[in-house]
């Protein structure tokens, strides 16, 4: 299952990214943005068409979102946050009547109009709308660019070559490291379920887990439930 938000990475005919923006109530129409493409404007998809892609794997869907910003440390300087104000307010009244800002006339009059009730600029109307929609459709995308950020809590780095923790009892393969990778796997898993069903189960998660994403992996080379459930844990994901 595909969800808002995800990303599509394609090598052929050509390389290139796509971020989902929108999917209908039926999930039978997507709108797609393609990201780091001057000019860019969304394009309206056949979600099954998605969906083949990635199980055909003429697209792979990335885990790891490397276009989100990153949580800023500490507090943000005064202009910083005026200028993702202004941005918001004209990104929020634009995208509040989904999914006509996805269509091209709907959206020339959108901007249009907009533009003139506010007296802002057409190019600056989209250079707002494509960081939105290329930075993961949030707030935090409107924020200018800020220097690396740290992390609280840091976890000990893996390795490929050593596998953390206790030893399998049995089988010859060591087993799999719950790196950065592997964990957005998991949180990827849990959103899955989670949109699709109306009670969770961590035992059913992981099995599906399993089918979507390590299903050409051999047995001894998945994570184990024992890593879906610690890390899920640990990571404070939201499941009962």
């Amino acid at each position: 299952m595909l969800l808002r938000n995800d990303l599509l990475q394609y090598s052929e005919p050509h390389a290139r990214t796509v971020r989902i923006l929108w999917i209908d109530r039926e999930h039978t129409i997507a709108y797609i943005f393609e990201l780091n493409a001057k000019g860019a404007q969304p394009e309206m998809a056949a979600l099954h068409m998605l969906v083949a892609d990635v199980h055909a794997q003429r697209a792979r869907l990335l885990l790891i979102d490397p276009y989100q910003p990153s949580a800023p440390r500490g507090a943000l300087p005064a202009k910083h946050l005026a200028v993702q104000a202004r941005a918001w307010q004209v990104v929020s009244a634009l995208t509040a009547g989904e999914p006509a800002i996805y269509q091209p006339r709907q959206r020339g009059r959108l901007v249009g109009a907009y533009g003139a009730q506010h007296a802002i600029s057409h190019p600056t109307i989209y250079r707002y709308l494509r960081r939105y929609w290329e930075r993961g459709q949030t707030a935090d995308a409107l924020l200018p660019d800020y220097g690396n950020s740290g992390a609280r809590g840091k976890t000990r780095g893996s390795s490929a070559d050593v596998k953390r923790g206790r030893p399998r009892k049995s089988g010859s393969h060591p087993g799999l490291n719950a790196d950065l990778e592997i964990r957005q796997t998991f949180r990827a898993a849990v959103a899955r379920y989670a949109a699709t069903h109306a009670q969770f189960s961590r035992r059913a998660a992981y099995r599906q887990m399993i089918e979507d994403f390590f299903r050409e992996r051999e047995a001894d080379a998945l994570p184990t439930f024992g890593q879906f459930n610690y890390w899920i844990e640990k990571d404070s994901l939201p499941v009962p």
